[in-house]
């Protein structure tokens, strides 16, 4: 059987390109000048009370690469042997941990343990006046809310004066009841003629014992 030129051609790259992509090294293949990659994994919790801690910050030292712990404290990353992994978390202190360089399996787990760490801030007085001038300013236009004391005396007194009959203003609940009062007593004579208070003996009677009390004389 004979083969053609171009046939022959085609088998020739064919060959020439499987025996170069077969010499081919990648990134991911291992060899003795590649760093031993593991799954770096584990919980991380309180020294004290070994609760999880949540979201907190796992990083490879000199790098940007990391993650964060999940909700129960748990967390996964590809790491390399001898790599040094820093754990932080808000409230505790920093702790690091090296990966050992003698590793021979692609797993290895750890409980990393975190001390709490107390953070003392200086004390911060925030006022709600710009300048010295503004708190002056605020000072002298304050008005002093009323206490409970004072809307007592204050309750007491226009009871006092509403027993002595002194006249006094009317203020507006007075005068609601007064106008629903007026209403009252015109729906009472709806259709009739309503009396005169001058024929009222009992209005007489109030008229004259408030004449003896001396409420119509002139006031200085």
């Amino acid at each position: 059987m004979q083969i053609s030129k171009k046939t022959s051609i085609l088998f020739s790259l064919l060959l020439l390109s499987f025996f170069g992509f077969s010499q081919i090294k990648y990134p991911w293949e291992e060899n003795e000048n590649t760093p031993h990659l593991i799954q770096f994994s584990g919980v991380v919790v309180t020294g004290d009370s070994l609760k999880p801690v949540p979201f907190a910050g796992i990083q490879i030292v000199g790098t940007y690469y990391g993650t964060s712990s999940d909700y129960n404290g748990f967390f996964s990353m590809v790491a390399k042997a001898g790599d040094v992994i820093q754990f932080t978390s808000i409230g505790y202190r920093t702790a690091r941990y090296k990966i050992p360089d003698t590793l021979s399996s692609t797993r290895y787990t750890l409980i990393q343990m975190m001390q709490t760490d107390t953070i003392l801030l200086m004390e911060t007085v925030i006022y709600p006046w710009p300048s010295l001038a503004a708190l002056e300013q605020a000072i002298v236009n304050i008005v002093i809310p009323e206490d409970d004391y004072d809307r007592a005396i204050k309750n007491l007194t226009l009871q006092e004066l509403r027993e002595r009959g002194e006249y006094m203003p009317m203020d507006g609940s007075m005068n609601y009841r007064h106008q629903m009062q007026q209403i009252i007593n015109k729906s009472y004579y709806n259709g009739q003629y309503m009396p005169y208070q001058f024929l009222n003996p009992f209005a007489w009677a109030q008229f004259i014992e408030a004449w003896k009390a001396g409420k119509f004389k002139k006031k200085d």
